[in-house]
């Protein structure tokens, strides 16, 4: 995830930190961007814009929706719901990746417009609550903050969420976020049963302090948790709180073939896994070097 001032006209962004601004531009965000909403697998779908993953759950009982975007993503997230053929009001829990603006700022008017119970992980709850300013990294800049939004139940590492006949693991994952969370479930599509793994987020943002942290002093060895969850987690359906993190575009692109579903990519995860623990191993080492 990263933190800028965007204006959706100009073909680049500024990316700020808490230490000040990065010597760097990006292309023009995609977080608002509109995506196909299209079938993932079994009762999952993608709500989600050019850059954020979203997803929509649907039960006999009601819908889940994981991750709520920028506030400015809720009307095409409402879109995308409609356009499937389903109604955003009938989603009746909110869950989140984890607590940064691009996956929760939208929190507090998908639950206005639909009721929806908020779930979030208990390490994450003040930052939600606070509307940002809690977080260990962020929370001093005015630009990245968003509405407070009230959590209905506080979540703990392996709670499950239960809908209908669907049942979500909560996987405590921390490092990106004290509370990040990557959510499991099975699926049931074309008589097989797949494990579905949605990634909160193992990325080392820029300026993340690994070594001496005052404010997050663990954050290293929570890191080195999330390392061993994740290479614990069986997956067969590779998804995340970003589309890239699983090549989201190159597979809807395949989706038209209609001969294998590619969204099925268990060597896709562990390859992906592995290489960002190689890029966090690679930081850790350079920051503990330089603290010497």
């Amino acid at each position: 995830m990263k933190f800028w001032k965007m204006i959706l006209s100009a073909p680049i962004v500024t990316l700020a930190f808490a230490g000040g601004l990065w010597a760097q531009t990006a292309p023009a965000s995609d977080y608002l961007v509109p995506f196909p909403p299209h079938h993932v697998i079994g009762n999952i779908y993608f709500v989600g814009s050019k850059g954020l993953g979203i997803y929509l759950i649907t039960t006999p009982e009601g819908d889940i929706l994981i991750n709520a975007g920028l506030e400015g993503n809720v009307p095409l997230i409402q879109q995308s719901v409609e356009k499937l053929g389903f109604h955003f009001s009938d989603i009746k829990i909110l869950l989140i990746s984890h607590a940064h603006f691009d996956h929760d700022a939208g929190s507090a008017k998908v639950k206005e417009l639909t009721g929806a119970k908020y779930m979030v992980m208990d390490a994450d709850v003040p930052v939600v609550e606070s509307g940002g300013t809690k977080d260990f990294f962020y929370g001093k800049i005015a630009a990245d903050l968003y509405p407070a939004t009230k959590v209905d139940r506080v979540l703990h590492d392996g709670d499950t969420v239960k809908l209908g006949d669907t049942v979500l693991t909560a996987h405590l994952t921390p490092g990106h976020t004290k509370g990040c969370t990557t959510w499991t479930m099975k699926v049931s599509d074309g008589g097989k049963t797949y494990d579905v793994v949605i990634v909160g987020s193992p990325n080392v943002n820029a300026g993340y302090k690994l070594v001496n942290n005052a404010l997050y002093p663990q954050i290293a060895s929570d890191y080195e948790k999330m390392w061993r969850v994740l290479k614990s987690l069986h997956c067969d359906i590779f998804l995340g709180a970003h589309g890239d993190y699983y090549g989201m575009e190159a597979k809807y692109a395949r989706l038209k073939n209609g001969r294998t579903n590619p969204f099925i990519d268990p060597s896709g995860y562990k390859n992906y896994i592995a290489e960002k623990e190689k890029t966090f191993r690679e930081e850790l080492a350079k920051q503990t070097a330089a603290a010497r």
